[in-house]
């Protein structure tokens, strides 16, 4: 019977601590007793970059990415999407990056070192924030739902204010996504 294994451990600002764990040859992120997110299953955050892009209508079009948790939707979005895109990841925890280039790096599969990607480490409200009709679509995946899950200042994200910043960030016709 294989057995779960504590590979690392992050702690989220403002937040609770972050597991990665291995059973197997699969990875989870864990927090608390939450699974977050789990090689086993990728379908709907690979869904969230599928169907945002179908509704699309820039033909070179700039996405912003909240959260890049094990890449899938980032994977999902370049395999679409074609070589003239901008696509950047806002991602809060160093060490998702660090696990991503290290024991999750044949999950990663490279996709952060893809022409097309910035990485922009901080807060995706943040970037949010400070956009101004910049991006044709905002995916977030950074809780499980619009809801402050994984810390209490994500709630903002959610909030009227959140999604007037996200409107503000968008381009005419833009698209706004949540991982629900």
């Amino acid at each position: 019977m294989l057995e779960r294994k504590l590979i690392d451990t992050a702690q989220v600002p403002g937040g609770a601590e972050l597991q990665l764990i291995s059973h197997g040859r699969d990875h989870m992120i864990t927090l608390e007793r939450n699974e977050l997110m789990s090689t086993r299953m990728q379908f709907s955050e690979e869904q969230l970059a599928e169907l945002t892009i179908d509704r699309l209508t820039a033909p070179k079009p700039n996405m912003l990415i909240g959260g890049y948790g094990m890449g899938f939707t980032l994977r999902a979005a370049l395999a679409r999407l074609g070589a003239d895109v901008k696509v950047v990841v806002a991602e809060l925890m160093p060490e998702i990056i660090e696990w991503a280039h290290g024991p999750m790096a044949g999950v990663a599969d490279g996709c952060l070192d893809d022409p097309r990607v910035s990485l922009r480490m901080g807060d995706v409200g943040e970037a949010i924030r400070q956009a101004n009709a910049e991006y044709d679509a905002i995916l977030l995946d950074v809780d499980n739902g619009p809801d402050g899950l994984v810390r209490e200042d994500n709630d903002g994200l959610y909030s009227a204010a959140g999604l007037q910043a996200a409107k503000r960030a968008l381009r005419p016709g833009g698209v706004l996504a949540i991982w629900s």
